[in-house]
């Protein structure tokens, strides 16, 4: 991020990384910033079998450290920005890497940085910031932390071009409320990959929506874990996948405080040729986490012919005292009742495809509760939609 947008940091956070007790499973490799930990995959890995190993290679390869996008916005008052060196942001990380990608991320970057909200902060208006690559490799690590009983709302946009590494880590203190987007508005050339770990406090509140209508590979692991009882938190996606084009999220939720609750909910739509997308849900409730409440969810709308839709959603539970928990996975066609419905009442064919997927989306982009943000994504949708006039007709993929 400019340097402009440096002012002095003044609070210290505590050091949890590498706090949370170690899963033994091969859905879970050991973090580490040691990237010999993390060896080259050869996508015969579990957790890189559904991955595009030769379009992320820019993301996997040892070397200098590298510069970061370019990046816009404003700090309103209580927000403050601090660069950092590669050991404080170790120090302060949330977790360590869990793969390669955020592995050679964090060792690539060039400047690390460090956000702060204070505690009993209310800020009303978004936070946001806007990184655009002009074609260049790029590797970065960002720090937040979110104080006590403090509310925000922070928004990370991308755009334009660039081979993008990166390891973001949130930490949102106890009583806290906050919201956390992002928005992979990439062009098509586009490579991203890397880790988001979010840890929540107790009693606090999160909510994070992730939309990707962009680029040509993208692969995010996506980690949360709560640091006391009481924590909630919401993750929401979207994403609309083109032919060629690959969009991997890879969510996992740690309960390991009593009385925490969480709800993952990813939606997709895939046409065109080659269209990959890949969403891997994971749950775990340890022995400790009693009376937790957990459910996770993904549904794929296919398009056309030539996509696929990966889904996998996992539940690890180690104790019966939980008040409930579950998932689901749907992967289909148009639902011929609701197009019945529509052409029924006069809308033609097309028109009442571009509606069910309108629909299937705004279900999510809603819970935003930005309007700004949710005008934004819905008119990027709106875009995306404009090529669905030509899908296969309703009952061809059956």
């Amino acid at each position: 991020m400019t340097a402009d947008l440096t002012t002095t940091l003044t609070d210290a956070a505590p050091n949890v990384a590498g706090a949370i007790e170690t899963i033994e499973s091969h859905l879970h490799p050991e973090p580490s910033f040691d990237v010999a930990k993390h060896p080259m995959p050869t996508g015969r890995e579990e957790i890189w079998r559904f991955s595009p190993i030769k379009a992320l290679k820019p993301l996997l390869a040892e070397g200098d450290a590298l510069g970061g996008l370019d990046w816009d916005g404003e700090f309103p008052e209580g927000v403050e920005m601090h660069e950092i060196g590669a050991d404080e942001a170790r120090e302060r990380s949330v977790l360590p890497p869990v793969d390669r990608v955020a592995a050679i991320a964090a060792q690539r970057t060039g400047r690390a940085m460090h956000m702060t909200v204070a505690a009993e902060a209310v800020i009303d208006e978004p936070i946001v910031f806007t990184g655009t690559g002009t074609g260049q490799h790029a590797a970065e690590t960002l720090v937040v932390d979110f104080g006590r009983h403090s509310r925000a709302t922070l928004v990370i946009h991308f755009q334009g071009s660039a081979q993008y590494a990166a390891k973001y880590d949130f930490r949102v203190a106890d009583g806290a409320e906050v919201n956390l987007v992002y928005v992979n508005d990439w062009d098509d050339k586009a490579v991203h990959g890397g880790q988001i770990s979010v840890e929540v406090g107790r009693d606090a509140r999160v909510r994070t929506i992730h939309a990707s209508l962009g680029g040509k590979a993208l692969r995010v692991a996506e980690r949360a874990h709560f640091s006391g009882p009481g924590g909630e938190i919401e993750q929401f996606g979207i994403y609309f996948v083109e032919g060629g084009q690959h969009i991997e999220h890879r969510m996992f939720v740690d309960h390991n405080a009593p009385h925490t609750k969480s709800n993952v909910d990813y939606r997709g739509a895939l046409q065109g040729e080659g269209a990959h997308s890949v969403w891997i849900g994971d749950v775990l409730i340890r022995k400790v986490a009693l009376q937790i409440e957990t459910y996770e969810s993904n549904k794929n709308l296919v398009l056309t012919d030539g996509c696929q839709a990966d889904s996998v959603p996992n539940l690890e539970i180690e104790t019966g005292e939980i008040a409930g928990a579950g998932h689901s996975s749907t992967t289909g066609r148009f639902d011929d009742n609701q197009l019945f419905y529509l052409m029924s009442r006069g809308i033609p064919e097309d028109e009442a495809r571009r509606l069910v997927v309108h629909g299937f989306f705004n279900d999510i982009i809603r819970r935003i509760g930005v309007p700004a943000i949710e005008e934004k994504l819905l008119a990027q949708v709106e875009r995306e939609l404009e090529l669905v006039s030509g899908t296969t007709p309703a009952g061809a993929l059956a």
